[in-house]
């Protein structure tokens, strides 16, 4: 059986579903922990209309994204993926094409034309993967000043 016919992608819509997605999560957010992903997911989800949809394969999380609309003088109506990781023992299988084109037609289908993401300067291969694999062009540097 290939890797396609064995996956399952789905929103995750509440704290018990969240933290089935955390080990893969942390993965990319090495940051958090727990608590404070859960927290931020919660807020996220009330305020931002953030989802979290995880890609299971024999029904175990091997890749998760976040992503959120918005409306900008920039982009107009767009969205935004706010994370994208694939487990690291599950690379190069196809989970996060296929995740991203599940945002991509979710994206469609709720009247957004254009998706966006940032990916830290460091991560060479994603940035392989985001122009040459899923067509994205680079188009800007995202700047962050800590004020903490």
């Amino acid at each position: 059986m290939d890797q396609i016919h064995t996956m399952t992608i789905k929103e995750l819509k509440n704290e018990r579903e969240w933290k089935v997605a955390f080990p893969v999560i942390k993965q990319l957010r090495t940051h958090l922990d727990e608590p404070n992903f859960l927290a931020l997911v919660k807020e996220a989800t009330q305020k931002e209309d953030y989802k979290l949809v995880a890609l299971y394969h024999h029904d175990q999380v091997v890749a998760v994204t976040g992503f959120m609309p918005m409306v900008t003088l920039y982009n107009g109506r767009s969205i935004w993926v706010c994370d994208l990781v694939t487990d690291s023992a599950q690379r190069s299988k196809g989970y996060g094409e296929a995740l991203l084109n599940y945002v991509h037609d979710w994206s469609k289908e709720n009247g957004y034309d254009l998706v966006s993401l940032s990916s830290n300067l460091q991560r060479v291969d994603a940035h392989r993967f985001y122009e040459k694999k899923m067509n994205y062009d680079k188009v800007s540097f995202v700047f962050k000043k800590d004020l903490a």
